[in-house]
């Protein structure tokens, strides 16, 4: 599985967390996820949302000069578990080349362990939002000069 460092210490330590450490982990990262800046709070417009979430989630990526990879999410602060898992990409993914991005596995989050304590329509969202922000960082590069 090929991991950006700071995505796979954070799988290395879900690995190795026993179950029930496991919520409160992911929880834990619900509270990383900063505010939008204010060019995406005062037009939501250039935010995709991602409708296989069970709760209103929207996400928008950029790929600056050099490649580097910036994302940002919004999502309610009553939807913990989504938050987590956007707290987890942007703690493993901020600042990563769009290579390295684009490199991880659709289903890294399962090495995590969390299929044990998330259900499956939650995962499902977990994909789905993977999925939409390697599609923005691909269609970016792909456009680049």
């Amino acid at each position: 599985m090929s991991l950006p460092d700071a995505l796979q210490t954070i799988v290395d330590r879900f690995q190795r967390a026993p179950r029930d450490l496991r919520v409160q982990a992911l929880l834990h990262y619900a509270n990383k996820v900063p505010p939008l800046p204010e060019e995406f709070a005062d037009d939501r417009s250039a935010l995709e949302q991602v409708h296989e979430c069970q709760t209103p989630f929207f996400l928008a990526t950029r790929v600056e000069d050099g490649g580097v990879v910036r994302l940002f999410f919004d999502a309610p602060p009553e939807s913990p578990t989504v938050r987590g898992f956007a707290g987890i990409l942007r703690e493993g993914l901020e600042g990563a080349s769009s290579s390295e991005v684009l490199a991880v596995p659709d289903d890294f989050y399962a090495k995590m362990g969390l299929d044990s304590v998330v259900s499956p329509l939650r995962l499902r969202g977990m994909g789905a939002i993977l999925g939409r922000l390697k599609r923005q960082v691909r269609e970016q590069v792909e456009a680049s000069p």
